[in-house]
């Protein structure tokens, strides 16, 4: 099976001003017809380092695709290097100048004397005609590897990568191999214990494979095989699966491409439930992630502003009880759950409320406590979690936390949590 590295070329990847998804796009493509991708590289509009890189990539690897650094600017030179790294000359196409002028007309303007350097290819390369830009692509066959230089817009490469390069690697590679995963979804057990009840599936795997990756609040194991057919892969998979189940059970809430919300939304729409929502600290992705399960079925959501918010709904005129004390009280989150029950007329309401610790401005696992509560208006369901925070990652594992809780009434009932 061959080898295979990307190369996303351009400074304004380095800078953090795009985010490189064209790389993660090519990967599971070049996975899907067998070809093994061990790297991936980002390097900048640096003729030096960008030699460097592709260098060593033909050194390591039989197939180096290049994205980016093929437009008509001065600091677009990926034709260049890959002419210098191959010890060729950079040579005017007449054929491809004709092309980038007659696609200029046909849109009404005027090709202006830069766009010519487009035109210009390694001497001998092969030329890929690109229908969607007027950035000509090229592969350059050489004794270390082949080279792929694309274009960076990403859908001029995706059509590029799915008509020209696939077509190109499986006859020249003789592909017949695939490769095949399925994705297990992991609710209320973290990375280590995961690890801990199938580490041995892991350690000793060859074909299939399996191997885990963390997200907040949910973990996925994945179970990649090998095999001349999707068919034959999966047959292989199989078993491994069966046995992953037995070990993790219940705690598998779904697979491959089916997120939390998808399956809750299922779970309502089924059973027409609906729902509404008060949350805090997640600044109003519990009532986003509710609405993305089932938009018809969400009735309302609060984003409050934590003791003040809970004080309001919760005590009556009068009570001059403590606020402070409300947010470390379960019973407080009780009664906010039933208060927006009857205030939303809805069959369930969940409480997301955090206490962060306001000396911890991790953007992750940051320090505090979480509370959550579910109720239907006789009974209760809460969790409890030992962090609170504002940071994107927090918010997403609370969050998830809250919609898994409820997937877990809809299901099992309001049984007593484990």
């Amino acid at each position: 099976m061959p080898s295979a590295e990307i190369i996303s070329i351009g400074s304004e990847l380095l800078l953090g001003q795009i985010v490189d998804t064209n790389a993660t796009w090519m990967a599971q493509r070049l996975t899907e017809i067998g070809v093994n991708l061990y790297r991936k590289s980002v390097v900048g509009d640096n003729k030096s380092r960008m030699f460097d890189v592709i260098n060593q990539a033909l050194d390591r690897s039989d197939i180096v695709i290049c994205g980016g650094g093929l437009g008509p600017t001065q600091d677009d030179i990926t034709r260049e290097v890959i002419a210098e790294v191959t010890n060729r000359k950079l040579i005017l196409d007449k054929g491809l100048l004709d092309t980038i002028e007659t696609m200029f007309r046909s849109r009404g303007f005027l090709m202006t004397k830069n766009n010519e350097r487009q035109a210009y290819v390694p001497e001998g390369s092969i030329k890929i005609h690109n229908p969607n830009g007027t950035a000509p692509s090229f592969a350059v066959e050489y004794p270390r590897g082949v080279i792929f230089a694309l274009p960076g817009v990403p859908f001029e490469l995706k059509w590029l990568f799915n008509n020209e390069v696939t077509p190109y690697l499986k006859e020249k590679f003789t592909l017949s191999d695939v490769i095949s995963y399925k994705i297990l979804k992991v609710a209320e057990l973290g990375e280590s214990n995961v690890d801990h009840l199938i580490g041995d599936l892991i350690a000793n795997s060859s074909n299939p494979t399996v191997g885990v990756l963390a997200h907040p609040g949910q973990v996925d194991v994945r179970i990649t095989a090998k095999a001349g057919s999707v068919k034959e892969a999966d047959v292989l998979i199989q078993p491994v699966e069966r046995e992953i189940r037995s070990l993790l059970g219940k705690h598998i809430f779904a697979t491959d491409d089916e997120t939390m919300e998808m399956l809750l939304g299922k779970l309502i729409k089924k059973n027409n439930i609906t729902i509404c929502s008060y949350e805090d600290v997640t600044q109003g992705m519990l009532c986003d992630r509710l609405q993305q399960a089932s938009l018809d079925h969400f009735v309302e959501g609060i984003v409050g502003n934590g003791i003040e918010t809970i004080c309001r709904f919760t005590q009556s005129s009068g009570d001059k009880s403590n606020p402070k004390l409300i947010n470390t009280t379960q019973n407080a989150i009780e009664k906010l759950a039933l208060k927006i029950l009857k205030n939303c007329n809805s069959d369930l309401s969940v409480v997301l409320h955090g206490v962060p610790d306001i000396s911890d401005e991790a953007e992750n696992l940051a320090r505090g406590r979480t509370f959550i509560c579910v109720t239907d208006g006789k009974s209760f369901k809460s969790r409890n979690l030992n962090v609170s925070g504002r940071g994107k990652p927090d918010r997403v594992r609370t969050t998830f936390e809250a919609l898994n809780l409820i997937r877990s009434v809809i299901q099992n009932g309001f049984t007593k949590d484990q």
